[in-house]
Order: structure tokens, then sequence, then C-alpha cells
């Protein structure tokens, strides 16, 4: 079957349908960085912190977890968008992207009350944005 031969119908379908399975996939990622005891602690730990974030030492130390083993999982928490880290001199500060937070509340709101969850309590999930939106929002922060 050659792509002029295809129904537009069954085109559309696979273009929504793959990037559905990006949504989800990227999700997966996203709670599989939440799923284990010490990273779940060390995000929630940096939720409270707010935007000013917490050095990496303060960290270890509110938890207990040794700086190598919690550094690989701040590495995952921020692979999975859930938080960003920067240099300032000799410290590493971590901080939570509130953008993560909302994708995952819009991922698991999205079909809420059959595609309109502002019925069950919930605001409308958010448009996304493109990536040059997102690079420029960064800039600016």
């Amino acid at each position: 079957m050659t792509r002029a031969s295809v129904p537009v119908f069954l085109d559309l379908f696979l273009y929504f349908g793959n990037s559905r399975i990006m949504e989800i996939r990227t999700a997966t990622l996203l709670f599989q960085a939440l799923a284990q005891e010490k990273r779940l602690k060390a995000f929630r730990l940096l939720i409270e912190a707010g935007k000013p974030g917490k050095v990496a030492g303060d960290i270890d130390r509110s938890l207990g977890v040794p700086a190598s083993t919690l550094s690989s999982h701040l590495a995952i928490l921020e692979r999975a968008g859930l938080i960003q880290s920067w240099r300032v001199q000799r410290s590493i500060y971590y901080a939570v992207v509130e953008e993560g937070i909302r994708d995952a509340i819009d991922f698991l709101t999205q079909d809420c009350c059959r595609g309109q969850p502002e019925l069950c309590g919930f605001k409308a999930p958010r448009k996304k944005r493109t990536a040059k939106a997102k690079a420029a929002k960064l800039k600016t922060a």
C-alpha cells in the first residue's frame, strides 16, 4: 500500500495515536522517577523549598542519604523534568520545575469527566507550548 492510497482518517489516527503514545511514555518516565521512596522524599522536600531550591548537601542531610546515592536519585528526577539544578561556585542547587508538576497533573486529569476535567473540579489542561516558547521561558527564569 503506497502512501497515496492510505485513507486520510487512518493517517490522522496514526499521527494522533503516536503523539498520545509519546505522552504516555513521558508520563511513565515521570512516574517511574517518583516511584522510589528516597526520590519521592527528595522531590517533596524540594516542593517545600519552593523556587530558591536547596543545596545538595542540605538535601542529603535531611534525608540521611550518602551524597553519591542522592546524586543518582536527583539525576533521575531531573531527566524526568521534575527538578532542575544549577551551580553557584562550589555548590549545586536543586529546585522543582513547576511546569513538570503541572504537566503531571494535566496528564492525570485530561480525561476526567469525559474530557472535561473542569466538571470534576480540576482546571482544564493547558495547551502545550512549543519548544521555542519553553526555551524562551527558561532563559528569563
